[in-house]
């Protein structure tokens, strides 16, 4: 371990591909060299964002990667899905400065996925104490892991971290062999509504799926028209660069899925994916006509058809939305870890994390005897 370096690098584009994706062990797009090189690159992250680029890395003698850390100097709390905006107000009445702040994370993807890079896991203490010293050093006030998957939520845990959890809905696949199948383990009353929403949604469009070399210039350009609307909408300003979108395509194109639909064969509406190993992510939608349904059938239930063909076992169909409950998604523990400098604030926050872990549980619970299966 002497002989063990942690540093910070100006960017992800700063290291070799194969030794950093040689660290994604899963293969998760989001925090792919590709997928963060890409936000890089576009403008989507850096000067003028909010999102400085800090990957917090661990190399050996001869500087080969053995750790690393997606991590972002944050100037806001914008596009992280998981909300601290009243720990920063409070932090700040009471005469702290709590940006800028170190966010672990896939930018503006609130996806699960691994947000410690590790060659060993015996790495994870030691690349925590740097993402602490970084703050200590620098005076940020905090440290923020969101989306953390499963299996590295005891390694923060362990670490002293305080965790937060939440409810997203994801679809899961029971060993379908079809949409059918799948409609089949609905109760009766759930199964006619989702067909009546597709046969709905489907009456005066046609609808391709698109992957790879299949995705044109043209179809990018209209999905970048339903991005903007939508991003207008939510966000006040859109993310992500028209640019991403192109490098998203010459650098991860294979794991790209572009549903779009069309009327006289222009498109109105499209959704983006993302697929993974073992699960396909739903990212961005938007639309330029307003037809009924075709929200439902683009992002959840082409999703599952997708699913279905892939062999995958789940859909993420992104952050919040009870109504997907209906369609066939249950809801889901999803974490987060934060790590606070000043003591007293830090023992504040643990305490409200107590008390919203509590509730969450109980929204969990709640929201589970309501899934649309059928009861045994």
């Amino acid at each position: 371990m002497s002989e063990l370096v942690a540093k910070v690098g100006g960017g992800v584009g700063a290291f070799a591909q194969e030794q950093w994706d040689a660290l994604n062990l899963a293969g998760n797009p989001f925090v792919s060299h590709a997928f963060l090189t890409a936000l890089e690159d576009s403008g989507s992250v850096g000067e003028g964002t909010g999102w400085q680029a800090a990957p917090l890395v661990i190399t050996d003698s001869e500087d080969r990667l053995l750790a690393a850390m997606p991590s972002y100097l944050k100037g806001h709390s914008q596009g992280e899905y998981i909300f601290d905006q009243s720990w920063a107000d409070a932090y700040q009445r009471a005469g702290g400065r709590y940006y800028p702040k170190l966010q672990i994370a896939a930018p503006f993807t609130p996806a699960t996925g691994p947000r410690l890079l590790l060659s060993d896991d015996a790495l994870a203490p030691p690349l925590l104490s740097a993402a602490q010293q970084l703050c200590t050093q620098n005076g940020f006030s905090s440290a923020h892991a969101t989306f953390v998957e499963e299996d590295q939520v005891q390694l923060f845990s362990d670490a002293g971290w305080m965790l937060r959890k939440d409810i997203q809905f994801h679809w899961h696949n029971r060993g379908f062999a079809s949409f059918d199948d799948f409609l089949d383990a609905l109760s009766s009353r759930k199964r006619k509504g989702v067909r009546k929403e597709r046969a709905g949604a489907q009456e005066d469009v046609s609808i391709e799926q698109l992957r790879g070399d299949d995705i044109k210039p043209e179809h990018w350009d209209a999905f970048w028209a339903f991005y903007q609307d939508t991003g207008a909408r939510k966000w006040g300003t859109p993310y992500l660069t028209r640019d991403a979108f192109d490098l998203f395509q010459e650098r991860m194109g294979e794991q790209l899925l572009l549903i779009l639909a069309f009327q006289d064969d222009v498109p109105v509406a499209g959704a983006l994916n993302f697929v993974g190993q073992d699960a396909l992510y739903g990212r961005y939608w938007g639309c330029t006509r307003d037809i009924r349904f075709l929200h439902f059938e683009l992002c959840y239930y082409q999703a599952i058809d997708a699913a279905i063909a892939l062999g995958l076992s789940r859909v993420e169909a992104g952050a919040q939305g009870g109504h997907k409950l209906a369609r066939g998604y249950e809801p889901v523990e999803t974490v987060s870890a934060h790590w606070i400098a000043d003591a007293g604030f830090s023992e504040a926050v643990s305490d409200f994390l107590e008390r919203e872990r509590q509730g969450v549980a109980l929204d969990r619970n709640f929201l589970s005897q309501r899934t649309p299966f059928k009861k045994a």
